[in-house]
């Protein structure tokens, strides 16, 4: 790694006029490329990049921030969960920021937590940063957004809970719940029943509202709904109850992780899938692929919604004077695997299904609960 001297010989940490001057550029121009600016050329980008990394050139950022009167920090509101879409949105904030040129400052909140969303939010603002992401959001309370910076809302229908400065980003889960749903239907089942996730989530209830859309539009029944938790554990619960009935044949379920414990249960109750009852997931996380059968899904693309909706958060923050931004929808992908087909054909014995017996537990709810 090649370092500038100082004056008396020895080395130095560089600065940006050595990064200019090695990458043949101005200093306004390293700067600009080192704050994430836009409008600099791909290649002069990569000659400053290339020119900082060479020289070991790092820009000092408490000169930054006093310069800017920014902190460059984003702070990020994220329910403390490993569940796989949460998890993916956050990684993909890091990500998005960090490419940005921002620090990240997360604060993570439980479900049943008194302080919720709104005590997570005011203890970033205490930090100084820039915007704030809320990633997932859940009804903990019902308490404004903030306008004091720009705040990016994942996961969450356009209108909820926002404030003067808010932007929503993600996809249109009920256009994803509707594609799922539709699919069965093309298949020829007569309707479809939904293994939903906890209904004080944003994401359970639009996926929920798709279900219903979809159904409704064909005229079709709609059979009551099984609540899960989004775990895998609670799709096998569900699995056993749906399992005991006569008339299910096929279930959409509101992440892929319910829908692997719904076909263990299925499959220790004598039943096919997809022969006897086709499932389709949420999310196309990376095992679905490699599940027997591997699991027919809607795809969520994480990445795509966390960079989009970065670029919109930095735009509004640098540019506060300027309209908030609106974001573009996502594509509906459906992946089809090898869970889901046509129904059964009706016989008079139809599928062969064991008797169902309660886990440890469990209460002896009636199967349509």
């Amino acid at each position: 790694m090649t370092r500038a001297r100082g004056r008396d010989g020895g080395s130095a940490a560089p600065r940006g006029v050595d990064v200019a001057r090695a990458a043949g550029v101005s200093q306004k121009t390293v700067s600009r490329v080192l704050n994430g600016e836009r409008y600099v050329s791909v290649e002069v980008r990569r000659r400053v990049l290339e020119a900082a990394d060479r020289l070991g050139y790092r820009l000092n950022s408490a000169a930054r921030a006093l310069a800017s009167g920014r902190s460059r920090t984003i702070g990020v509101v994220a329910l403390g969960t490993a569940l796989y879409g949460p998890a993916s949105l956050l990684l993909g904030v890091e990500r998005a920021a960090r490419d940005a040129g921002y620090a990240l400052s997360v604060v993570n909140t439980l479900e049943g937590d008194q302080a919720g969303v709104g005590g997570a939010v005011q203890s970033l603002l205490e930090r100084g940063v820039d915007g704030i992401v809320v990633s997932e959001p859940i009804d903990e309370d019902a308490d404004p957004l903030p306008s004091e910076v720009p705040v990016l809302v994942l996961g969450a229908p356009a209108g909820a809970r926002t404030g003067e400065r808010t932007i929503a980003a993600g996809v249109d889960s009920e256009a994803l719940a509707r594609a799922a749903t539709e699919h069965l239907l093309d298949l020829g089942h007569p309707t479809v029943h939904h293994l939903a996730g906890p209904e004080r989530w944003f994401a359970a209830r639009d996926r929920l509202a798709g279900w219903r859309q979809a159904l409704a539009a064909r005229g079709r029944e709609q059979p009551p709904v099984t609540e899960g938790d989004w775990s895998a554990v609670s799709g096998y619960a569900a699995g056993r109850r749906l399992a005991a009935r006569n008339d299910v044949t096929a279930v959409f379920a509101a992440n892929d992780d319910m829908a692997v414990g719904l076909i263990s249960a299925l499959t220790e109750a004598g039943l096919r899938v997809p022969r006897d009852v086709s499932v389709v997931g949420f999310d196309d996380i990376p095992l679905a692929a490699y599940v027997r059968p591997p699991l027919t899904t809607v795809r969520q693309p994480f990445d795509a919604v966390a960079d989009e909706g970065l670029r919109l958060l930095v735009h509004a923050i640098e540019n506060p004077e300027a309209e908030l931004p609106t974001a573009q929808g996502q594509p509906v992908e459906l992946v089809v695997r090898s869970s889901t087909a046509p129904p059964p054909a009706r016989t008079g014995s139809g599928p062969v299904r064991h008797t169902v017996q309660p886990l440890a537990g469990e209460a002896h709810a009636p199967p349509a609960a």
